[in-house]
């Protein structure tokens, strides 16, 4: 009781004072004004005096509901029997109600109700005359899916990326076989330089209906096209295209389409929402926790759920590989459906072995029948088959079997993710017999990262070990490759390794590594080659921070140690002995500034080393004992980034 006559006492008060202010806006316009600058829109006479009105009947309202609360209320009053006051009324015998006159009439007998009908929630701020602005995507937007654009659950949700970056680096460049930029030079690789400058604009619809807020959609259209602009300048000439006319530099325009698919809710489960879903069209699909194996935005088909109120997840997807735009790895959707397949099925447990911690299986098949075909590049290079050993093509079977956890135990954060790898190749292009009956595939692969928050800081550690082929003339591989790999690892593309790729032979035909890859593969392109099992694979140890030195500013640093796991299979390429095994040292750091502390807007500079060991000196330093490289005893990136988004 004693709360409810505060309630009642405090919005009396501040009821009346409202009334009082709408009393002095009339005739003080400095109030008049404070108030149209509140409620964001003019306010007349009229409309003051309706306020006024208003509110003067709701404190009287509220004053007369204290008054009866100080009464006796709900309960009868004993009978006075006997003696009493002459004069006096007899008492009654039970507190008179409360009369609100502005109350809803009780209920009649046998009545099924009436519903007045009322605009759905989305519309109740519009009533207050707030008013709504497209381009705000923080407050209430119809383009943002926080209204229905038509019907009453049809929402449509906008978005907008402009992604810059500017990347000047130090790269081994081979030099072509009939020419070079400087004839006097007689080197198999020729100026080191690189100078890149993209740019991608990203804009996604996505149609949608359904009362999100509380479950899954029912149905989604979904379509992303990206632009991309890039500029890459290079040392040697038949590096940006086949034709030695075209020069050191070329400049390249491409329109590609990342998403464009349909997600049909399948049905409900259970009263927490677990649900069963079916998306087919072109899809973004990752494999595991940080992309080792499989992260791509690909054309396929994909049913997937959860149970156990979101205990347990599932994938069943089925994918047939677009071709990449050369130049700017986009989809090109415009060209013939390759003839390589990814099944895929995989299933999370939460919470498992610990709490906090998420467990992952995955069985993944990759599938290629491109042994008789010739794929060159947009550049005019022959990328399918690798230019290497009998240059001629091959088919591979090959399944994957995993697990991977990611979360912490206790204080310390843990991702982990282990891979075997099976399965067969229809021929070995380093093999010496003359039937060449193909090879058995037999890899693994392994990492690990935990880390550990102090305060603002978090210490991570890195370890990863991706087996090689010992014996590249045989009829067994046992190099570790990847589908389509996109690490978020070690540094990720902050690190030089992982950010660029080092061309090894055929002219830079065939690469060490790919851009934004962990693996050493030797394959001739990431997204246009095949898988390579014949390749010397790799071992990193890292150590890294991350700084969150402001809430709006994080400084990040990686150092890592790599080597090839068995460099048998770059003797065989490069007809070179006891190629030692030690890549080097990577050496980077990255600043991140948010100045909005969101990811609106993203400010990004970071510059990594590559400090050869002498493996990389082995196979790199070829005139005869100079300088490494040319100008210096490194290679080097820098990445300046800036991102937008809406």
């Amino acid at each position: 009781m004693r709360r409810d006559r505060r309630m009642a006492t405090d919005l009396e008060r501040a009821i009346a004072a409202d009334a009082q202010t709408f009393d002095r806006a009339l005739t003080q316009p400095q109030v008049r004004d404070q108030l149209e600058r509140a409620l964001h829109k003019k306010l007349s006479d009229d409309t003051l005096r309706s306020m006024s009105k208003q509110a003067h009947a709701e404190a009287e309202y509220w004053t007369r509901y204290r008054i009866g609360l100080e009464l006796i209320v709900g309960v009868e009053q004993p009978q006075l029997r006997g003696r009493r006051t002459p004069g006096q009324p007899a008492p009654v015998d039970a507190v008179p109600p409360i009369v609100n006159p502005e109350n809803l009439p009780p209920p009649k007998p046998l009545d099924t109700g009436g519903y007045l009908p009322v605009p759905d929630r989305y519309r109740i701020l519009d009533a207050l005359g707030r008013q709504e602005n497209p381009l705000d995507p923080y407050n209430t937007n119809t383009l943002k899916g926080d209204k229905p654009i038509f019907g009453d659950d049809w929402f449509l949700s906008l978005s907008g990326i402009s992604d810059t970056r500017y990347e000047p680096a130090r790269v081994p460049t081979g030099v072509g076989a009939q020419y070079t930029a400087r004839p006097t030079t007689n080197s198999t690789f020729g100026r080191f330089g690189k100078l890149l400058f993209n740019q991608s604009a990203i804009v996604t619809v996505d149609l949608f209906q359904g009362d999100t807020a509380f479950k899954p959609p029912d149905i989604e259209f979904r379509f992303t096209p990206v632009f991309n602009y890039n500029h890459l300048d290079v040392g040697e000439i038949g590096l940006v295209n086949i034709d030695p006319r075209k020069g050191t530099t070329r400049d390249d325009a491409f329109l590609g389409i990342q998403e464009a698919f349909v997600d049909y809710h399948l049905r409900n489960v259970s009263q927490y929402f677990d649900f069963d879903s079916f998306r087919v069209g072109i899809q973004p699909f990752n494999a595991d926790f940080r992309g080792f194996l499989f992260q791509d935005d690909q054309l396929g088909m994909r049913l997937f759920g959860n149970r156990d109120n979101n205990r347990w997840q599932y994938n069943l997807a089925f994918f047939q590989m677009l071709e990449k735009d050369t130049n700017s790895g986009l989809n090109s959707v415009e060209q013939q459906l390759r003839r390589n397949y990814v099944g895929v099925a995989n299933v999370f447990r939460q919470d498992f072995p610990v709490e906090g911690f998420t467990s992952q299986l995955i069985y993944l098949r990759n599938d290629d029948g491109e042994a008789n075909e010739q794929h060159y590049d947009k550049n005019g290079f022959l990328v399918r088959p690798a230019q290497i050993g009998d240059n001629r093509g091959y088919d591979y079977h090959v399944n994957y079997l995993g697990y991977n956890g990611d979360g912490h135990f206790g204080r310390i954060n843990l991702t982990t993710s282990a891979y075997w790898e099976n399965g067969s190749v229809s021929h070995n292009q380093l093999s010496l017999n003359p039937s060449n009956n193909g090879a058995h595939v037999n890899g693994f692969f392994v990492a690990a990262e935990p880390s550990l928050d102090i305060d603002f800081a978090r210490l991570r550690l890195s370890g990863l070990y991706a087996s090689g082929a010992r014996n590249p003339t045989s009829g067994h591989l046992g190099g570790f490759d990847a589908v389509f790999e996109n690490p978020q690892f070690a540094g990720a593309d902050t690190s030089f390794f992982i950010r660029q790729s080092i061309p090894l032979i055929g002219g830079g035909g065939v690469a060490l590594n790919t851009e934004n890859g962990v693996l050493a593969d030797l394959r001739s392109s990431k997204g246009e080659g095949e898988s390579n099992f014949n390749n010397p694979g790799i071992a990193l140890a890292g150590i890294g921070t991350d700084f969150d030195v402001l809430p709006e500013l994080r400084i990040s640093t990686n150092f890592n140690y790599l080597r090839f796991a068995d460099t048998a299979s770059l003797e065989a390429l490069r007809h070179q002995a006891n190629i030692p095994a030690s890549i080097g040292y990577d050496l980077s750091t990255a600043f991140t500034y948010r100045p909005l502390f969101s990811q609106n807007i993203i400010f990004r500079v970071s510059g990594s080393v590559l400090l050869p060991g002498n493996g990389l000196k082995a196979l790199f330093n070829t005139d005869g004992g100079a300088k490494l490289f040319g100008s210096g005893n490194f290679l080097y990136s820098v990445l300046g980034n800036v991102i937008l988004t809406y």
